[in-house]
């Protein structure tokens, strides 16, 4: 996920690399388009994006025709979604299964169409924070969609996979060699593993290295990334990186539930640039850097040596998703808000470090900003009003380790207010804040904190409607006092 927690992995692995340059099997690299949102960029510009910047593969966490059209003959590989709000629908009758299949997915194969490769259902289904909220469903709802694609004629081409956190095995020694399942769906995990085996399809799984240093203060940092450090011994293998680490780590458990061979897709993996004090735009490049190099060697892991098919999370930020996991959860793109590279990036393997390509086409809203009137002076109101503020638009930048946290307190004042203007379109009366809001034409940022301007919607007013709806269902759970 990203979209979620993961167990703490306290390993990783050595892995040698030749002085020979290498390029990376980009044709293999794919990356998480999400969608939530309060400004979501055209998905005809996204597209195009994808098409610029050398990707192949794209993961989706729904399937609206709309968006899922512009990627019809395009030939780049597509995984739908099927939220988890779906799955008690789909698993309840296999004819609802059916109809979801007709819409979503054959509706889209004639000539010149979607390239679709996988039907993701659900979404870290089995997440111990659900409480086994989908235990019951998930399985079935999969069983559904795969035999309906088998119906359709496509069920060769076109596999059902289930996308897993990490957190649905683990080691008692935290080394890979006592991989197993989680004790409390270890037999349901073994019937999924036999069903995806006698299907020929792959294992999806989310690992997040980052995670473990959020988790875990006392995690050694270096083991989050792939630059060498402290060495732990597993049998025969030396570990240094907790990627790896954690992968074999599901190969065996993969073996104790006697599916040793079976393909893994690496469904999300990636690193959250603002929310945290471990979450920036250096230790992300950093840590991209570090795994475009090993999937460049082609050697894989210690037990899964060779290529490895692996989908980067995620595209863009995403300002109206739940920061119940962290603040950083808004943060994971490579691509800011508006499609604008954050860093250089080596997706090369072999030092190349270029620009990614920018979105083309985005308009934007006009250059200006809502800030606090220099003469207010009523704390308690300003407090008021900042709480009023975040509670329905995107002040995640300003907690403690994040990018605006050490901004003033007129300034911070200023970046609620700003964010909360920015959400509504800039619409006058979104700067009111009882008389403590005024626009300015001059740029307030810092060297350290951005204060945007968003962009417009246009003609994806059919999705930036509904996540503005889902922002404020999501945001009001959480006030903020920032004072």
């Amino acid at each position: 996920m990203a979209r979620a927690m993961a167990t703490i992995w306290a390993s990783a692995l050595i892995l040698v690399v030749t002085g020979v340059n290498v390029v990376a099997n980009t044709h293999d690299l794919g990356v998480n388009w999400g969608t939530l949102t309060s400004h979501p960029i055209h998905p005809k510009i996204v597209v195009q994006l994808l098409k610029d910047n050398g990707f192949k593969k794209v993961k989706l966490f729904d399937s609206d025709p709309w968006m899922v059209g512009f990627l019809a003959g395009t030939s780049i590989e597509v995984m739908l979604g099927i939220p988890n709000d779906q799955l008690e629908f789909l698993s309840d009758h296999y004819g609802n299964a059916k109809d979801w299949i007709k819409e979503n997915c054959t509706a889209h194969l004639r000539k010149g169409g979607v390239n679709i490769k996988y039907v993701a259902v659900g979404n870290e289904p089995f997440l111990t924070s659900y409480k086994g909220r989908f235990t019951k469903t998930a399985f079935p709802a999969m069983k559904n969609i795969q035999k309906a694609l088998n119906e359709a004629g496509v069920g060769k081409k076109i596999k059902a996979v289930m996308p897993l956190n990490a957190d649905v095995y683990e080691s008692k020694s935290d080394k890979p060699s006592d991989g197993v399942f989680r004790s409390d769906i270890r037999d349901l995990m073994k019937q999924i593993v036999r069903y995806l085996k006698d299907n020929n399809s792959p294992f999806v799984v989310n690992i997040y290295p980052f995670l473990s240093l959020y988790l875990n203060s006392k995690f050694p940092s270096e083991f989050a990334f792939f630059d060498g450090g402290r060495q732990i011994q597993d049998k025969n293998v030396q570990y240094n990186n907790v990627f790896e680490a954690n992968f074999d780590t599901l190969i065996y458990a993969l073996r104790t539930a006697g599916a040793p061979n079976l393909t893994i897709v690496v469904g999300e993996i990636g690193w959250p640039t603002d929310g945290h004090k471990e979450a920036n735009k250096a230790n992300a490049k950093k840590f991209y850097d570090g795994l475009f190099r090993v999937l460049a060697s082609d050697k894989g892991t210690p037990l899964r040596p060779g290529n490895m098919d692996v989908y980067l999370f995620g595209l863009f930020d995403e300002d109206t998703k739940s920061i119940e996991p962290g603040n950083f959860e808004r943060h994971w793109g490579i691509f800011e808000f508006d499609g604008t590279p954050k860093f250089t990036i080596d997706m090369s393997g072999n030092g190349a470090h270029k620009e990614l390509v920018a979105a083309k086409g985005v308009e934007y809203l006009p250059k200006q900003w809502c800030v606090l009137v220099s003469y207010a002076t009523d704390k308690w109101l300003i407090g008021e009003q900042i709480s009023w503020a975040c509670s329905v638009s995107d002040c995640t930048a300003l907690q403690d380790g994040s990018s605006c946290f050490g901004l003033d307190s007129n300034r911070r004042a200023s970046y609620a207010f700003n964010s909360y203007y920015q959400t509504n379109n800039q619409e006058e009366s979104a700067c009111e804040f009882k008389g403590l809001g005024t626009v300015v034409k001059k740029d307030p940022s810092t060297d350290t904190c951005k204060f945007n301007t968003q962009i417009k919607v246009g003609g994806a007013t059919r999705l930036g409607s509904a996540y503005a709806a889902i922002a404020a269902l999501i945001s009001l759970a959480t006030l903020f006092i920032l004072l």
